[in-house]
């Protein structure tokens, strides 16, 4: 039997392509392209006291290599194997550290102009960077920041709140970097002439960074310009002529042509990466279906070659965030040629990427048969699948106006926001939703409670706690963003920031700025206090004490105490007593969300999803649901390991009953034997039936790998077999290689149900 299976694309590779995909899978697997996190701590509470999600390769914040967890091959940084060699000359380092948006685009400005153009052979679509921000620049939070942040955590909170939203590219697209710089000379004038010295300070800073990037891309042109002087075949320097013409342009003014389009969104891509961050990049084939138009009518561009320019994007940016498909302004189908297009790049080179495909009813039925049968055909969870008039029933319950919210697009593992007008910090804020429950328990011993509506009281007013301590951590930090780590890239191509002279994280520099926020360890909740409600209350089998000693202590010594509470109905089976106690949790969380907002005015918003803290069991402990304390918890809102004994349909049935308009995203993941297609003709037609079913019923999202996890087993022990070296997987929200995986998240992933079909 074979690991997963096995792809027949329907797009071959032009020989450039072939040479392009075999050294981006080198770097990749050679671990110049991993992602880091060293703090298990940080990957439930999204918050340690270095406050930053993903661990810098080198700087002050670095950890020793040998602490790293790697989270797969999921930067598009390309490891130098070397400090960045100016530190010692960064602005900040020289002239002294300033918690100013001006300070930290001076910084930005050095590092970016001093990271070296690379122009690799084959290549048409150019530009990478070695070092990101968080590695050269220092930075300062108030002490305010980590006292409210061990004070959060203690209760079952933190987050970061860097980055995590996502740009509209149809600004740079139109203006150019250029045009960016004109609009913010603009404002610099008006601002000098009403002497509004905090906004000037933003917008210098500004300013510093896009004429940064215009130097930088400037660089590439003249780097291309002295290799074509210098080829040695005519091609050859065809090829770098064609990258020294294009970078020029790009240097001068908006994208002209697709090539130009693709250059740009490139660019724009890795400079808002080397901030750090994880940002999501709209809609791809909003952005480029005019510039494909204009060209194939002009005769200057094929079908092949738009496939080549974003194949060989997605080869260089590591499948960074973008969705297709949704509906247009006028609520009509937005499938359009380039949808097709961007599926077929992807076919074509099978290599790890992001993409997101936006479903609704009305959709292009021919466009959506293909995506099914790529994601059926590849079997690594791309694309994900995500029900579009969902996402932006969502943006619109929250307030959002019907003519912004149209043009929500699936941004990041689980979540969607509006492009360039939304600040949500999202996945990298975090509720764990076990520690009230904990605390719910204690508080209920302590006044002997006598039911279980007045347990799930306690478990309410726990919650409503750590919520509130949440609430006071992220305004300090709030407070505190736009000064010690704005997001001037990133405001480049928002709406507002440059208008009002005011960073996209300071208050009003976008129009969205709502709080969101994963929760995790909702299944494991609602599987214990149903256990508890059985046990406990109705036959009055233990007591709350009992509980209490029972999960603090590992069940030690009473495993048939575990078992019994480990055999109570569990979420996931579609049983809806259980499934009730579930969705009442959802309600719960989403009715006390609803009334908090952050110091913007703006309310709170959950998503019913974690990103990787599932697989840090230690730090929470053992559970009343049967769980032990080096077991996993549940994915998100997916039913924990091994309880859903009914079948892939039953736990769809299951996550449909939450009224998912209420949060931000909660992903159905699904992990698939191959043998379920063995002798079926055409695997996409299952796909295609059951996500609709599944999407008309209320769900979000799917995510499906197709691959045997007990084969996938011997990956771990046997990394360098030809057969499991270039085997991608959809981990939670992001794809990666299996290998390039930190055995824990290995263990994790293969631990999953292993659903023998539909």
């Amino acid at each position: 039997m074979s690991v997963k299976l096995k792809c027949a694309p329907k797009f071959l590779q032009s020989p450039r392509i072939e040479r392009l995909a075999a050294a981006s899978r080198e770097l990749a697997l050679s671990g110049k392209r991993f992602l880091y996190t060293a703090d298990e701590t940080q990957l439930v509470y999204h918050w340690t006291e270095k406050c930053n999600a993903i661990v810098p390769q080198s700087g002050d914040w670095a950890f020793p290599p040998e602490q790293n967890l790697s989270l797969g091959d999921h930067a598009c940084r390309v490891e130098s194997g070397m400090d960045f060699p100016k530190l010692k000359e960064m602005p900040s380092r020289v002239y002294g550290y300033e918690a100013t948006p001006e300070s930290w685009g001076r910084d930005y400005a050095f590092l970016l102009v001093n990271t070296p153009p690379t122009i690799h052979p084959d290549e048409l679509i150019v530009g990478e960077f070695h070092w990101e921000m968080n590695e050269v620049r220092k930075y300062e939070f108030p002490p305010e920041v980590f006292e409210l942040g061990r004070q959060a955590r203690e209760l079952g909170a933190g987050g970061t709140s860097h980055g995590h939203t996502c740009l509209d590219l149809a600004i740079g697209l139109k203006l150019g970097w250029s045009g960016i710089l004109q609009k913010i000379d603009r404002n610099i004038a008006k601002y000098e002439r009403l002497h509004n010295e905090s906004k000037l300070s933003f917008l210098r800073g500004a300013r510093y960074c896009c004429t940064a990037v215009i130097d930088w891309i400037g660089q590439y042109a003249a780097l291309a310009e002295k290799m074509a002087a210098e080829a040695s075949t005519a091609a050859e320097k065809e090829r770098l002529e064609k990258i020294a013409a294009t970078c020029s342009s790009l240097a001068k003014n908006a994208p002209q042509t697709y090539h130009e389009a693709v250059q740009f969104i490139q660019f724009a891509v890795l400079t808002d990466r080397m901030v750090g961050h994880g940002n999501g990049y709209g809609r791809l084939d909003q952005y480029l279906i005019d510039f494909y138009k204009r060209d194939l009518a002009a005769g200057s561009l094929t079908r092949e070659e738009a496939r080549e320019y974003l194949a060989e994007m997605f080869l260089k940016l590591r499948g960074q965030f973008f969705c297709l498909g949704g509906r247009d302004r006028d609520g009509k189908d937005a499938t359009n040629d380039i949808s097709y297009i961007v599926m077929e790049a992807y076919d074509m080179i099978d290599d790890y990427n992001n993409l997101g495909v936006m479903w609704h009813p009305d959709m292009d039925p021919k466009f959506y048969d293909y995506v099914c049968d790529v994601l059926a055909r590849h079997g690594a969870g791309i694309p994900s699948l995500v029900n579009y008039d969902l996402i932006r029933d969502a943006e619109l319950r929250s307030g959002i106006p019907e003519d912004v919210a149209w043009n929500v697009a699936y941004s990041g593992c689980q979540w969607f926001c509006i492009p360039g007008m939304e600040y949500c910090d999202q996945d990298v804020n975090a509720l764990n939703l076990i520690d009230p429950m904990k605390r719910a328990i204690d508080c209920g011993i302590a006044e002997n409670v006598a039911d279980f509506e007045g347990l799930y009281t306690l478990f309410i007013e726990e919650f409503q706690r750590t919520v509130a301590i949440m609430r006071k951590f992220k305004d300090v930090q709030y407070d505190a963003l736009p000064y010690v780590w704005p997001e001037i890239m990133t405001s480049l191509n928002c709406h507002g920031p440059i208008e009002r002279g005011l960073d996209m994280t300071a208050p009003r520099g976008v129009d969205v700025q709502f709080t969101s926020t994963n929760i995790l360890g909702i299944p494991n909740v609602a599987d214990s206090l149903f256990a508890i409600a059985k046990l406990v209350f109705e036959e009055k089998a233990y007591t709350l004490a009992d509980v209490r000693e029972a999960t603090r202590t590992n069940w030690e010594g009473r495993e048939p105490m575990r078992l019994r509470f480990l055999k109570q109905h569990k979420y996931g089976n579609d049983l809806d007593d259980v499934d009730a106690l579930y969705v009442r949790i959802t309600e719960s969380i989403a009715e006390i969300l609803d009334r908090t907002t952050n110091n913007r005015g703006q309310c709170y918003r959950a998503s019913l999803f974690q990103f990787q803290g599932h697989t840090c069991p230690g730090i929470i402990g053992a559970t009343p649901d049967g769980r032990l304390a080096d077991e996993p918890l549940a994915h998100g809102c997916n039913p924990t390991a091994g309880r859903n004994k009914q079948g892939l349909i039953a736990t769809a049935n299951s996550m449909a009953k939450v009224d998912n308009v209420k949060f931000q995203g909660g992903s159905l993941q699904i992990e698939m034997q191959p043998k379920f297609f063995d002798g079926r003709e055409n695997m996409g037609e299952y796909i295609r039936n059951f996500s609709e079913t599944f999407f008309r019923r209320g769900g979000v999202q799917i995510n499906l790998n197709i691959m045997d996890l007990e084969e996938l087993k011997k990956a771990i022990d046997d990394p360098m077999n030809p057969e499991y070296r270039n085997i991608i997987v959809k981990v939670t929200g992001y794809t990666s290689r299996f290998i390039t995986l930190a055995k824990k998240f290995q263990q994790e992933f293969v631990s999953r149900e292993n659903y023998k079909g539909f």
